[in-house]
């Protein structure tokens, strides 16, 4: 399951040092300004330590983002983002809602939450904000959250929700990887490895598939009984990506 990302470009936030846009032209900053752009600069950069693995310089940036505004979303969706890093679920919960608290109707707030919950096994509530997430008009990837919803779904073995949710992605987006790697994944399980096939077939299109696609490859060609098709996925498996945990797991059902 996939988290949003944020955007901010900072050095937007210096394109005038002492002023701020209106109806009648430029203004003299307020207090209320500077904050705003202190917590909007503090949290790009946060982001952008993390992004290089300074997980102690991005804690940094980003506790002196709050410190500007504790009710700037962003900067707590990225600190949820960060606490998750260093296994801090409490502290990421925490985060993770007050963005939402600060943002109620915006759908990528609304997704990470949604994720976090799943991913702690709480499924149920994580539901809600998907729910949610879904519901703001102005989402630009509602793909992103259907095809996390199915994951959290399929998690749970409810197989049937999670197809239905695959499919408005796909709906949404035909080219979402994703959605059509999990599509395949479902529809395996569900015992019907012809139409798995099928979608698997749309995602190797698109390029390299990883790892995980071409066991899923192979094990859906052993179901529909086509030997050889099911060896071609296992050679380019151990040829492409002989450490990965699916050829691992590939040889050690090779040898039972």
């Amino acid at each position: 399951m996939r988290l949003e990302r944020w955007g901010m470009v900072a050095a937007l936030a210096f394109a005038c040092a002492g002023c701020v846009g209106g109806e009648s032209g430029l203004r003299p900053t307020t207090a209320a300004d500077e904050k705003a752009k202190g917590a909007e600069v503090h949290t790009e950069l946060g982001q952008r330590y993390m992004q290089q693995g300074d997980l102690k310089g991005a804690m940094e940036k980003l506790q002196q983002a709050i410190q500007f505004d504790p009710n700037y979303a962003p900067a707590r969706t990225v600190l949820g983002v960060l606490y998750e890093k260093i296994n801090d679920p409490v502290n990421a919960e925490l985060n993770y809602r007050r963005a939402a608290e600060l943002d109620p109707k915006k759908g990528s707030v609304n997704n990470n939450l949604a994720v976090f919950l799943c991913k702690q096994g709480r499924a149920g509530e994580s539901k809600v904000y998907f729910d949610r997430a879904l519901a703001d008009p102005f989402y630009e990837t509602p793909d992103l959250a259907m095809t996390n919803a199915g994951t959290c779904l399929l998690g749970s073995k409810d197989y049937d929700g999670a197809e239905v949710y695959f499919r408005k992605a796909l709906d949404r987006n035909s080219n979402n990887a994703d959605a059509l790697y999990q599509m395949a994944n479902v529809l395996y399980l569900k015992n019907d490895a012809f139409r798995a096939r099928a979608f698997l077939q749309r995602l190797e299109a698109q390029g390299q598939p990883s790892p995980t696609a071409l066991k899923l490859g192979h094990d859906i060609e052993l179901r529909l009984g086509d030997g050889e098709a099911a060896q071609d996925y296992a050679k380019r498996l151990r040829e492409k990506f002989p450490d990965s945990e699916p050829a691992r797991a590939l040889e050690a059902t090779a040898r039972q």
